[in-house]
């Protein structure tokens, strides 16, 4: 049986950060990760849209919003640091109408209180700062919001961390796992492992892997598919990022203007239900356990007479046409056409919790912890942005244990 101090199940940005955290202030122990896949980044992590968020969005009391306004600035100076491409581009959050500006209000005072640095302007000032954008009477502009390549950042981390002597093993799955006394048995698709720590980081499968050691049985994963639509030349350029002011019960943002790291504009995303877990494709990934899991609860989500998904569901379902799609982001820059959208973007999986004693949608990051095991859950948007101070968190809990 092979042995290491510390194993991480998952190579994405949250298993990596945390990885390199570790080994940061305990250089001597020996840290290995897993991945099951031949190499990083191939999931959520080099799937999302690269949007460093401000944190203007979330509940002050809540994880996210503790941690996402120092990720945008520790991710920010980490990008500049090791050279890695960064647009800064900043963010403009539009109201469609009189309906939306109690909300944008809340949104502006919810950034106040997590601390970010925000505008509020009116319609004059948001034309200066985007003179494609509409908005009512008012407008909320974020400079400190930005975009970079996930792909790129997350393979930096990666070498980071072999650099401090990290192991990480690709191609290499989690099975099964017991804590026994003192120690971690995991049975890999290659081997047994001891381990006197083990991180599960797995994303898509984190509830899976807690479920092997009690954790966390009431969750279970119900993914949701986010497409982005690329505009063509003829659309031209837009200056800064171009949001709607949300529905702050949804966990899902509402069809934006995002500026890619090379300048390209692609608007979405999508937020369906997948039918599996890593359903990219109509077939890919395909398992008949997920897709009765995933269905089965999505039936009692859409009859739960408050359920998040039911309200959102007409909307979301009509993102699939991209004629409906281009329609709803009309509503943030008018002069806009479905000629100027027809390429698809590669798609992602939101690897999104359910807590199945309220069928509701867990909104914030989970961590929960065992003697010998730490579980990484709902590492959701703005996991990503968030993944610095994140993983400086978790290794706080750690150090806690002893």
């Amino acid at each position: 049986m092979d042995t290491t101090d510390v194993l991480i199940v998952g190579a994405g940005i949250i298993g990596l950060t945390v990885a390199r955290e570790i080994k940061l202030r305990w250089p001597d122990q020996m840290v290995t990760v897993l991945e099951k896949e031949a190499d990083i980044a191939l999931h959520a992590s080099g799937r999302n849209s690269g949007v460093l968020h401000a944190g203007f969005y979330y509940d002050p009391t809540s994880l996210k919003a503790k941690l996402t306004c120092s990720g945008n600035k520790q991710l920010t100076d980490f990008c500049i640091d090791h050279n890695i491409k960064i647009n800064r581009c900043g963010k403009l959050v539009v109201a469609s109408s009189e309906n939306d500006l109690p909300s944008l209000t809340q949104l502006y005072d919810r950034g106040i209180a997590n601390g970010v640095e925000l505008q509020l302007v009116n319609e004059d000032e948001a034309k200066e700062i985007e003179p494609r954008a509409r908005t009512h009477e008012r407008a909320i502009y974020s400079p400190n919001t930005s975009a970079v390549d996930p792909v790129e950042v997350t393979r930096t981390i990666a070498k980071d961390c072999e650099l401090l002597g990290v192991a990480i093993i690709r191609g290499e799955s989690f099975q099964t796992g017991e804590e026994r006394g003192p120690a971690v048995t995991v049975a890999t698709s290659r081997r047994l492992l001891s381990t006197g720590l083990m991180i599960n980081a797995a994303g898509l499968y984190a509830d899976r892997v807690a479920h092997e050691f009690g954790v966390g049985m009431n969750y279970q994963m119900q993914p949701f598919k986010g497409l982005y639509l690329y505009a063509n030349d003829s659309f031209g350029k837009l200056n800064t990022h171009v949001y709607p002011v949300p529905d702050l019960r949804n966990p899902f943002l509402g069809v934006h203007f995002t500026i890619t790291v090379d300048g390209r504009i692609k608007i979405g995303p999508t937020a369906t239900p997948a039918l599996w877990r890593e359903q990219y494709g109509w077939r890919e990934g395909f398992s008949l356990r997920e897709l009765f899991e995933t269905t089965g609860n999505l039936f009692r989500l859409l009859t739960k007479h408050d359920s998040t998904i039911r309200r959102s569901a007409p909307t979301e379902a009509a993102k699939y046409l991209r004629r409906l799609l281009v329609k709803q982001a009309s509503r943030l820059i008018p002069d806009i056409t479905a000629n100027q959208f027809k390429q698809w973007g590669t798609p992602g999986i939101r690897a999104q919790m359910l807590d199945k004693t309220t069928m509701s949608l867990v909104s914030d990051f989970k961590i929960e912890i065992t003697q010998h095991t730490l579980h990484i859950l709902n590492a959701v948007s703005p996991a990503f942005t968030s993944s610095l101070p994140f993983a400086s968190l978790a290794v706080d809990e750690l150090a806690k244990l002893g």
